[in-house]
C-alpha cells in the first residue's frame, strides 16, 4: 500500500498531531512538497502533502485562509502540514477552522521535526510500496508462467483472476468467448462482444476500458497477437482500477497469452499443410492414404458425411474475406468441439466440414450477413468480393465429386451475383435461370440469327413455327393447330429451317440446342 496520512501520523519519529480532517487520513500521499507561496496551486499535481510555515501567509485572517484552503482542496492537495515554533507558536485558529470546514486534513509539525524528515518518510514509503509491487509482480509472473506451462490459457486466466481479485476472459479471433475464470464470468464476458469487435478493428496492440464507477465492474480489454489484425483478446474485470502489482500481472498474462496465440498460429499453419496433403489425397481418390496421413488430427471427419466448401475472392481485397470466413468456421468448430479441415489456396479457400455441423451453419450465417449487407447497399457481387459454393453431403470416396459440386455452385453464385449457393439448390431448381448467362445468350443469338433474318423479309414465320413444333415434341398436327396452319405448311417450314441452318431436326442434340436457344432469347 502507498503511504497515507494515517501512516505518517503513526510514524513514531515524526511526532505529527492531527488538528483537522481526522476522518480523511486514509487518503494516499503521492509526495510531500514544501512551498511558502501564497498560491502554490499552479505547481501542484494532486495527491501532495503540502508543508508550510506560513511565512508569506496571513494565517490569522479567516477569509484569506478560507480562500487558501479552498484552492488547495480544489487542486487535489490531500493534506496540509504546518510547522509550529517557526513563524507561529501554534497553528492559527483561522487556518484550523478553514481546514475543518473544507475537510482538509491539517497536521501539526513540531519544531524538532524538519520537513526533510517528512519528505524522506514519504519517499521511503513510496519506494517500499513500489518494491513490494515489483516483487509481487515478479511472483505473479512466475505463478502465471507456471499455470501457462501446466494448464494452458485456462490456467493463466484462473491465476490472473486470483491476482487481480476479479475475473478474466479470453476471446478468439471472431470475438467469441473461449474461456473465462471464474466460471460465472463467461456470462459477463459474453455481454462485451460488441466492445471486443470494436477492439479488433484497431491495429494491434490495442486496449480499451469499459465500465467504471456506475457499472457493476471496470473491464479492461486488450488485443493479443503480433500481426496487424488481432488474433484474440483478453478481458480483465475488477471492482476498481488496477494497482501496480495487478498491472504487472495483467501485462504478464498478455505476454503469455500472446506467446500461446502465436504458438498456436504456428501449429495451425503446420496443420494446414497437413490438411492440404490430406485434401489432395481425397481428391485423388485415395481415402485410405488420407486417413493414414491425418491420423487423429481430424477425428471422425473423414469417416462421416461431410460438406465441401469452396470460396473465392479477388486479389483486390488482399484475402481478408477468405481469412474472415476461415476464422468464422474454425471458431464455430472449436466452440462445438467438432473437427474441420481448412486449406487456403491463394485466392481460394477449401473447407471440409461435418454435414449438419456448426462450421457449415456458421458459413451460411456469415454469407447470409454479407448478402443482407449487399442487398442494403443495392449492389451486385464484384469480382473481388467473397463468393462461396457448398457441395451436397458426401463421403471420403466421393470427395472429388463433392469438390466439383462446390465449384459448380460457386460458379453459379458468381454468375448470379450471389454470395452463397448450395449445390442442392441447383438440383432442386430449374436449369432455365442459367440461360441468363451472357455467353449462352450470345450462342443462342448466333444459332438463330439466320432464321430471324429470314423472318424479317416477310417470307415466313420460321422461328415461331420451330418453337411450336419443338414444344409439341415434333407432333405435326398438334403444332400446326397451335399455329393455325396446315400440317403440310408446317412441314415445308421445318425443311426450310434445316436448309437455312444446315442441321437435321432428326438429331436430338440439334433439337435440344435449338430449344435452349429459343428459351434463352425469349427470356430477354
Amino acid at each position: 500500500m502507498p503511504p497515507t496520512l494515517a501512516s505518517l501520523v503513526h510514524h513514531s519519529a515524526l511526532k505529527l498531531t492531527v488538528r483537522a480532517g481526522e476522518d480523511r487520513l486514509d487518503v494516499p500521499v503521492r509526495w510531500a512538497h514544501v512551498s511558502e507561496l501564497a498560491d502554490p496551486v499552479p505547481y501542484m499535481e494532486g495527491g501532495e502533502l503540502l508543508l508550510i510555515t506560513a511565512l508569506k501567509l496571513d494565517a490569522e485572517d479567516p477569509e484569506a485562509m478560507r480562500r487558501y484552503v479552498r484552492r488547495l482542496a480544489g487542486a487535489g492537495v490531500v493534506g496540509l502540514g504546518f510547522a509550529v515554533g517557526v513563524n507561529y507558536e501554534e497553528i492559527p485558529t483561522a487556518l484550523v477552522d478553514a481546514c475543518a470546514q473544507e475537510g482538509l486534513p491539517l497536521l501539526e509539525v513540531p519544531r524538532r521535526t524538519p520537513f526533510l524528515a517528512i519528505s524522506k518518510a514519504v519517499s521511503a514509503a513510496i519506494a517500499a510500496d513500489q518494491y513490494r509491487a515489483v516483487t509481487a509482480g515478479f511472483a505473479a509472473q512466475r505463478e502465471l508462467t507456471r499455470h501457462a506451462l501446466n494448464s494452458g490459457p485456462e490456467g493463466v486466466l484462473t491465476a490472473l483472476a486470483a491476482q487481480v481479485d476479479g475475473w478474466a476472459a479470453l476471446y478468439d479471433a471472431s470475438g467469441a468467448v473461449v474461456a473465462a475464470a471464474p466460471e460465472w464470468a463467461g456470462r459477463r464476458a459474453a455481454r462485451l462482444t460488441t466492445e471486443v469487435e470494436r477492439l479488433r478493428e484497431r491495429t494491434a496492440p490495442a486496449s480499451s476500458v469499459v465500465g467504471g464507477p456506475d457499472h457493476e465492474d471496470r473491464v479492461e480489454l486488450h488485443s493479443l497477437g503480433t500481426g496487424r489484425r488481432p488474433r484474440a483478446a483478453l478481458a480483465v474485470g475488477t471492482a476498481a482500477a488496477l494497482g501496480t502489482a495487478e498491472r504487472y500481472a495483467v501485462h504478464s498474462a498478455i505476454a503469455l497469452l500472446t506467446l500461446t496465440t502465436e504458438r498456436s498460429r504456428s501449429l495451425h499453419a503446420a496443420e494446414q499443410r497437413v490438411g492440404a496433403a490430406v485434401l489432395r489425397m481425397l481428391l485423388a481418390g485415395e481415402p485410405d492414404h488420407a486417413r493414414a496421413v491425418a491420423g487423429g488430427l481430424y477425428g471422425g471427419l473423414l469417416d462421416a458425411p461431410f460438406r465441401m466448401i469452396v470460396a473465392e475472392s479477388g486479389s483486390g481485397t488482399a484475402g481478408e474475406p477468405l481469412s474472415e470466413l476461415a476464422e468464422t468456421v474454425e471458431s464455430a468448430a472449436a466452440r462445438s468441439g467438432e473437427a474441420v479441415l481448412v486449406v487456403p489456396e491463394g485466392e481460394r479457400l477449401v473447407v471440409l466440414a461435418a454435414d449438419g455441423g456448426a462450421a457449415v451453419a456458421a458459413c451460411a450465417a456469415h454469407t447470409a450477413a454479407l448478402e443482407a449487407a449487399r442487398a442494403t447497399e443495392q449492389g451486385r457481387a464484384d469480382e473481388d468480393e467473397l463468393v462461396v459454393g457448398l457441395s451436397a453431403p458426401a463421403g471420403p470416396i466421393a470427395a472429388a465429386a463433392a469438390y466439383k459440386q462446390a465449384e459448380q455452385a460457386l460458379s453459379v453464385a458468381r454468375r448470379r451475383g450471389r454470395v452463397f449457393v448450395e449445390h442442392e439448390q441447383l438440383a432442386a431448381g430449374s436449369v432455365l435461370p442459367l440461360l441468363a448467362d451472357d455467353a449462352v445468350k450470345a450462342f443462342a443469338d448466333g444459332l438463330l440469327r439466320a432464321l430471324h433474318e429470314h423472318d424479317a423479309t416477310g417470307r415466313g414465320d420460321l422461328v415461331a413455327s420451330l418453337r411450336a413444333w419443338l414444344s409439341r415434341h415434333g407432333q405435326w398436327d398438334a403444332a400446326a393447330a397451335d399455329l393455325g396452319v396446315h400440317r403440310h405448311t408446317l412441314r415445308y417450314r421445318m425443311r426450310r429451317v434445316e436448309e437455312i441452318l444446315g442441321r437435321s431436326l432428326d438429331d436430338p442434340d440439334v433439337r435440344m440446342e435449338l430449344w435452349l436457344a429459343l428459351k434463352a432469347t425469349s427470356s430477354e
